[in-house]
């Protein structure tokens, strides 16, 4: 797979997740003509020798909050976490869909800049997966997907 401008950047910007979420891994990933295939590993154990009120800033999508102290210190009117979704915001949780928005986000902005028209599916597929044998299949299938695109279900 021979990547333009707007794959080059969606190829960038995938590896840039383990730094803005540290509990995310890759595992493989393919860029095909109209859509994208990869493996997240996400890891979340918690250490107790951590300080748990670390504060985490995410950045292009959303801000978390500092704490409701600070806010109140600095802010005369604090704002409820989450907006008007109040802890169901998506945003607030370290979670695949979180992952996925900001990367379609991230994507989307730099890639718009060049191809103004560029833009996702509204949602994505996912696949929880629970052993080693389901990791292989799956990590093959996304490996040679790209000489299979010929008879791909979304090629076109």
């Amino acid at each position: 797979m021979e990547l333009n401008d707007s794959g080059r950047i969606a190829q960038n910007i995938w590896n840039l997740i383990p730094q803005q979420f540290p509990y995310a891994g890759l595992g493989d990933f393919v860029i095909m003509p109209n859509h994208i295939h990869g493996i997240l590993v996400i890891d979340k154990l918690v250490d107790p020798m951590v300080d748990s009120s670390t504060e985490v800033e995410t950045r292009l999508i959303a801000s978390l909050p500092s704490s409701p102290i600070a806010s109140q210190q600095s802010s005369p009117s604090p704002k409820t976490p989450g907006g008007i979704t109040g802890d169901k915001n998506p945003m607030n949780h370290e979670n695949i869909s979180r992952i996925i928005r900001w990367y379609k986000g991230r994507c989307t902005f730099e890639i718009r800049k060049t191809n103004a028209t560029f833009g996702w599916q509204s949602r994505f597929y996912d696949e929880i997966i629970r052993n080693g044998e389901s990791f292989d299949r799956i990590s093959e299938y996304i490996i040679h997907n790209p000489k299979n695109w010929n008879t791909d279900k979304n090629n076109k």
